[in-house]
């Protein structure tokens, strides 16, 4: 059902007074209300059939997010441009969310939903734009990167590290054509994961090989191409973790990080 015509609604939330935290309760009152601007409506909406419904059969194939939407886990925020003051909320709201993520549930994770002006774009410029909102992130981060993980993206133990905290920011973008489960036609949406939630479940862990086999099976029915070679677990010391954030939709590879590391 729509949200986007609520009788008797509010004065809608506009500019960013969306960006902020929301749990799912929140969020389902917010859009009962009809007080969210009508992009937030349709990014939001988009993702959640997308976590809860199935493509010719076949569910989301990252089940721990459509375990985390149908329990009402995860928290959102909605950001309404990539601007520098719009991506500093967004980086106020995201060091609130590290604060306080293990207060929700074991797995809560945050999505956040970029307004898009509405102008085509290359996924090459989509590209640019996801690396350009973590760049910034980094340069007005108030925390120095931990000691104990690598600053060089060659090192297979490299990730991305916000407020103290190494994070998994993954990303779904209106450029996917082939590669369904990253496609977002609204805008950038990006998920992140603070590397607790992935405790043992990754390496070889009976959990975590369960995990890997569920994904990649559900990933071959639901994309039109063969999961990419750069999917890999992070103690697998032969993959690099910032080549999954946003994967190309075809099988090329990629070379060189985009994010220039202040040590």
């Amino acid at each position: 059902m729509s949200h986007r015509a609520a009788a008797g609604a509010s004065s809608p939330l506009t500019g960013t007074d969306v960006t902020r935290l929301f749990d799912q309760e929140r969020l389902h009152d917010r859009l009962d209300a009809g007080t969210l601007p009508d992009w937030a409506v349709e990014h939001y909406e988009e993702f959640r059939h997308t976590m809860l419904g199935e493509k010719d059969g076949t569910p989301f194939p990252c089940y721990f997010g459509v375990d985390s939407e149908k329990k009402g886990w995860a928290l959102y925020t909605f950001v309404p441009g990539l601007d520098d003051e719009s991506l500093l909320r967004f980086r106020d709201v995201l060091l609130a969310y590290l604060e306080t993520y293990e207060h929700h549930s074991p797995r809560t994770s945050l999505v956040a939903f970029f307004q898009h002006d509405g102008s085509e774009r290359s996924e090459g410029e989509w590209f640019e734009r996801y690396w350009d909102v973590l760049q910034f992130l980094h340069d007005n981060d108030p925390e120095p990167w931990p000691d104990e993980f690598p600053t060089d993206p060659d090192h297979h133990q490299f990730e991305f590290c916000f407020g103290g905290e190494p994070i998994f920011p993954t990303v779904r973008a209106p450029s996917y054509e082939q590669r369904h489960s990253r496609h977002n036609p609204h805008g950038l949406e990006v998920t992140v994961q603070p590397r607790d939630v992935f405790d043992g479940i990754t390496g070889d862990t009976e959990a975590g090989q369960h995990a890997r086999e569920v994904i990649q099976g559900r990933l071959d029915d639901y994309d039109a191409v063969c999961p990419h070679a750069h999917l890999g677990d992070w103690e697998d010391d032969t993959s690099h973790e910032w080549k999954q954030y946003m994967l190309p939709d075809g099988d090329e590879e990629l070379e060189d990080c985009p994010l220039e590391v202040r040590a």
